[in-house]
């Protein structure tokens, strides 16, 4: 059963535009702790004022888009018309595209930052193209949080390997783009705050 939030008070954010793409498995079933995880989290989300872009079907998708939604917020759904599934019924902003590809693509563009929950083979890709634009200087920077630790292994052997040496395609940041977040609160919090500083350094001085 999700679990409500007692406290949906609203927090203002530094951006009323900020989206968080969240990446997370479609096969996550309603009533587990990983369901109930996600449907925390964008109840979090959404009470800091973001709203929420996710592949709009099921599993950790629905949980979030659920979550912001029963929390006043916007639950963005970027789907593609190669796949069967429709998009589930918390999503407030269906996104349409044609591929896989463009999809994942989308999700990345739409976010000014990015939550990875558990997954499979298809969230691995989506962490690792966000982890890679971001090692490789291929985007601004953008905050990215892992939520719990089911991706830390892969993290740590990555690392390890590329501390055995320099990169010939040219110097990367390893791990230290990815914040390891242990509750939903804790991964809200921290987009909040890289955000808030980002449009901080942004803002015009003034006289």
């Amino acid at each position: 059963m999700v679990r409500m939030r007692s406290d949906t008070r609203r927090h203002s954010t530094p951006d009323a535009h900020s989206v968080v793409t969240v990446f997370g498995s479609a096969r996550v079933r309603r009533g587990s702790p990983e369901y109930d995880e996600a449907y925390d989290l964008g109840c979090a989300l959404a009470s800091s004022g973001f709203a929420v872009c996710s592949g709009g079907y099921g599993g950790v998708m629905e949980a979030v888009s659920r979550g912001a939604r029963e929390s006043g917020g916007q639950a963005i759904g970027v789907t593609a018309r190669v796949f069967r599934a429709r998009a589930n019924a918390w999503i407030s902003n269906q996104v349409r595209v044609g591929s896989w590809q463009q999809r994942l693509f989308e999700l990345v563009r739409r976010g000014q930052g990015y939550v990875v929950c558990r997954g499979g083979t298809g969230t691995l890709v989506e962490l690792a193209v966000v982890w890679e634009m971001l090692n490789k200087g291929m985007m601004r920077a953008k905050p990215l949080a892992l939520l719990g630790p089911f991706w830390l292994p892969v993290i740590e052997r990555v690392s390890q390997a590329e501390a055995r040496g320099r990169s010939s395609e040219g110097p990367t940041r390893g791990d230290r783009v990815l914040f390891r977040a242990s509750s939903p609160g804790e991964a809200a919090r921290y987009l909040a705050e890289r955000l808030a500083h980002s449009v901080a350094r942004k803002a015009p001085a003034r006289d």
